[in-house]
């Protein structure tokens, strides 16, 4: 699969049961630190809770991810928040359920219930965005090739990180993977251009 979609902005949920209040919140990250950046603010502002379970889904070739109870009974609380990312088909994204106790216990049954409505209560609020899977690539070639270079460029929506034109041209860019085979094709009877790509 070469497009996936995440999580715009932030967003929250709320669900209710007992006297127990579970907040939630989605947010968008992009790596496994940034997952551990927003767990910090979080435990900060919302320090009085007992319990921060939550959920992340990583990257997308090689997804990263993990569930976790914090303190709740297992798999109470961190799978069911993972399922709906997961049901969602999103990547890029932390839910984080905050639970305050009101007095009377769920049960595991009531908390996964409970985890799994506040995450969707999050999701269904937030506004998606499609991202794809890229690649990186590095264009050498003479200077007669220049417009049939900056062709391909417009041509295959290829996003271009730096342009370095000295003896020959080089040009750095990026292009979404279901476009490779394209511009393999394209690019075939370009015999003085010199292409790497880097998965």
């Amino acid at each position: 699969m070469s497009h996936f979609f995440t999580v715009k902005n932030e967003s929250e949920g709320l669900y209710k049961e007992k006297g127990s209040k579970f907040l939630s919140f989605a947010f968008p990250v992009s790596s496994e630190e940034e997952v551990r950046e927003q767990l910090d603010l979080l435990r900060k502002k919302l320090h009085d809770a007992r319990h921060h379970c939550y959920a992340y889904v990583v990257g997308m070739k090689d997804q990263a991810y993990r569930a976790n109870d914090d303190g709740d009974p297992s798999h109470s609380a961190g799978d069911p928040i993972l399922g709906q990312i997961r049901s969602f088909e999103l990547t890029n994204v932390l839910v984080v359920v905050v639970r305050y106790f009101g007095g009377t216990k769920l049960g595991v049954g009531g908390l996964i219930h409970a985890y799994k409505t506040a995450t969707e209560e999050a999701l269904t609020k937030a506004s998606k965005k499609e991202i794809f899977e890229e690649v990186d690539l590095l264009f050498q070639f003479p200077y007669d090739l220049l417009s049939a270079v900056e062709r391909l460029i417009t041509e295959l929506d290829i996003a271009v990180i730096n342009r370095d034109f000295q003896e020959d041209c080089r040009i750095k860019a990026r292009i979404k993977t279901q476009f490779v085979d394209q511009l393999k094709n394209k690019t075939s009877d370009l015999y003085n251009l010199h292409m790497s790509i880097t998965q």
